[in-house]
């Protein structure tokens, strides 16, 4: 009878650990998922800042240092080939583009041609759902990190070395999201 007990508990603590083990690999692997559909995205971005800057250059000739800028982000995160790369190159883009942004507020004319206003209405769009998809990211990376750091799977998780992940942080300083936005008419 109490071998049968001490079968039953082993089976039973068995049963816990690949179950717990199991959850992380799964969490592990909606956070990588979630990651690949901001990839999707930031593929879409790339692809279209070629056809912005060149909109663009054929109106704003003396932007080049902005324009070699945002081709250059594109190029780095092109080449990029891991999660932390690819966010950074991420962010070196998001900061390429608001610098275009500011300086096409000095070309009226470029405003209202359709293929800019077409391609302003396209960047918006991956944007926001480039925005939608890091919210998705951070959310999975949150639930990966708490399994990671909870009794009793934090013992599974340093036993097979799944580690806190970092979550996808917002590419402005801290001091300008904090900053209301200025609104002239």
């Amino acid at each position: 009878m109490v071998t049968v007990i001490v079968i039953a508990v082993i089976v039973i603590l068995v049963l816990c650990f690949i179950s717990m083990y199991n959850g992380l690999v799964k969490l592990r692997n909606n956070r990588e998922n979630a990651f690949a559909n901001i990839d999707v995205q930031l593929k879409q971005r790339y692809d279209l800042v070629p056809q912005l800057v060149s909109t663009v250059k054929g109106y704003a000739s003396h932007e080049k240092d902005v324009l070699e800028k945002v081709t250059a982000a594109r190029a780095a995160a092109m080449s990029a080939t891991t999660i932390d790369e690819k966010v950074a190159a991420d962010k070196a883009m998001s900061s390429a583009l608001s610098g275009l942004k500011v300086s096409l507020e000095a070309y009226p004319e470029l405003k209202a041609n359709q293929n800019f206003l077409q391609l302003q209405t396209e960047l918006a769009d991956i944007e926001n759902k480039l925005a939608a998809a890091r919210r998705f990211f951070n959310s999975t990376t949150r639930e990966f990190n708490n399994a990671c750091e909870t009794f009793p799977s934090n013992i599974i998780a340093g036993m097979f070395n799944f580690k806190r992940a970092a979550m996808y942080e917002a590419t402005e300083n801290r001091a300008t999201l904090e900053k209301a936005p200025e609104v002239k008419f």
